[in-house]
């Protein structure tokens, strides 16, 4: 696996429109203790302290949406961050709402004036009303997973960067966001308003936690990758990096919605990836509590989440920009992407019996839509669906390339491939036939 990651690292910038490229997280040996700081135990308590009854359902701008926020500033305060809010404080006032803002300064000097947003919303719905609760209204609602979850994700991100020897070469703003479930007020504000110690700082990505307490099977929806070219084999590297001990099955979502704190960064050109654990019979119901928050679950989607934050925040590339196609790729157009291509009757079946598609935002992605019966491919385990990232240990830039790496392979050609997100390598024989 080490091989395999070497050689994504080693991904050059495509001739096309610059793509993210899955390089350089900080040093292996840098990153462990702040991996190792992400721990269930800990996103556990803060679930159970900002879930408890006494936070009555942290409505924004409500006296329990007032106390989650001292108690986030409590934390901040604690590991000794930054304030980057109003007035030298972790505040932006929102109207009656407050964002809570702490940033960690990059190191370079030439780049330490982007900004990597990584946030997530700290209210939820109070005791629940008709127009944001399925019900039963009344009762407090915890919001256990919606979004304190989240919240404790983004805490212990806060606290692995602590931990960090060095500063990221970018800045990383933590921004727990007020007024989500209002109609994304905090976020939209944020994004149109800056505090003051934030004025110089142009944002260059974003990063959104929300509702990551529930994984199950091992499986983590991700949202938002169509938005700059590159950013699903980013994911994925660190997905598959031993660093991060993640190893989570990913499913990509291209749809773009108006539902969380990811939007109004992509509705302003800033590209956006949003990680969650999916949507469960317990959303927005007093039934959302701590009792039932995976928190074993937790930890290795914070640790990817870290790992990709300081993907952005270190790469030695400039970032891509915003790929305004994403806005328009839906689910729809992903499953025509990904369909399988049958086989012309009396076609030649080539040498390895595999047929690909190639991916405009992931031009070192190719998908596999078709794999010929009795072929060497078929016999090696190749699927369809499966996205070929390297050949013999070695990436590629865009289909012509893969395809004359493929027809002037040995007898014997190792493929590395993204099968949901975790790199799988096969091995394929074919024998003495040639082309």
């Amino acid at each position: 696996m080490a091989g395999i990651l070497r050689a994504m690292a080693a991904v050059a910038l495509h001739a096309g429109p610059p793509v993210l490229v899955p390089e350089a997280m900080a040093p292996a040996a840098e990153m462990l203790p702040a991996h190792a700081s992400v721990q269930s135990a800990d996103a556990a308590r803060h679930v159970g302290t900002l879930a408890d009854d006494a936070f009555e359902g942290r409505e924004g701008g409500s006296r329990g949406g007032r106390a989650a926020a001292a108690y986030i500033v409590e934390q901040l305060t604690r590991l000794g961050l930054e304030p980057a809010g109003d007035g030298g404080t972790y505040y932006q006032a929102v109207g009656s709402l407050r964002n809570v803002l702490a940033i960690v300064r990059g190191g370079d000097p030439a780049v330490a004036g982007e900004l990597v947003v990584v946030g997530a919303h700290y209210d939820h719905v109070g005791y629940g009303r008709v127009d944001n609760s399925f019900g039963p209204f009344g009762f407090v609602h915890n919001g256990a997973d919606d979004n304190a979850s989240g919240v404790a994700g983004l805490l212990e991100i806060a606290e692995a960067l602590k931990q960090l020897p060095t500063p990221p070469r970018r800045s990383v703003l933590l921004a727990f966001w007020d007024g989500e479930e209002q109609g994304l007020l905090g976020s939209r504000h944020f994004v149109r308003v800056r505090p003051a110690p934030l004025a110089q700082q142009r944002v260059v990505f974003s990063v959104n936690l929300d509702m990551i307490g529930r994984l199950r099977g091992g499986r983590l929806e991700v949202y938002g990758t169509r938005t700059a070219g590159g950013m699903r084999s980013a994911v994925v590297r660190v997905n598959n990096d031993p660093a991060t001990a993640a190893g989570l099955e990913l499913a990509f979502d291209w749809d773009i919605q108006e539902d969380s704190d990811h939007y109004p960064f992509i509705a302003a050109g800033i590209p956006t990836v949003m990680f969650h654990t999916g949507l469960h019979d317990n959303y927005h119901r007093p039934s959302d509590d701590v009792g039932l928050v995976n928190f074993d679950g937790i930890e290795p989607v914070t640790r990817l989440a870290l790992g990709f934050v300081m993907t952005l925040a270190d790469s030695p590339a400039p970032l891509p920009e915003f790929r305004a196609a994403g806005r328009g790729e839906s689910n729809a157009a992903r499953r025509g992407l990904e369909a399988p291509a049958p086989e012309p009757p009396g076609a030649p079946r080539g040498r390895w019996g595999i047929g690909v598609r190639p991916d405009p935002a992931e031009p070192g992605a190719a998908v596999v839509v078709r794999v010929s019966r009795d072929s060497p491919a078929s016999a090696g385990g190749l699927q369809t669906g499966d996205r070929i990232v390297a050949v013999d240990g070695q990436p590629y830039d865009g289909q012509p390339e893969l395809l004359e790496r493929l027809a002037g392979a040995g007898a014997t050609t190792s493929l590395t491939v993204d099968r949901r997100g975790r790199l799988v390598q096969l091995d394929i024989d074919s024998g003495s036939r040639r082309p």
